[in-house]
């Protein structure tokens, strides 16, 4: 399921907002992101990655 701010729930409001920080405002401005460079955003851990990847999948998007 998707929030309001256009990511998964499932990724947790410290990895949100720090996403929302680094100025992402939609999932699909991930397609094609480092996942390591997706690590270094404080807040942001293994867990919300695997999230984001299974949810771009689903729309045909992917990390590096």
């Amino acid at each position: 399921m998707t929030s309001p701010d256009g990511f998964p729930r499932g990724i947790g409001r410290p990895a949100t907002g720090a996403l929302l920080a680094a100025g992402y405002t939609d999932l699909t401005q991930l397609d094609g992101m480092a996942e390591k460079d997706l690590l270094r955003m404080h807040g942001v851990g293994p867990k919300a990655v695997a999230v984001l990847r299974e949810a771009l999948a689903g729309r045909g998007l992917s990390l590096r």
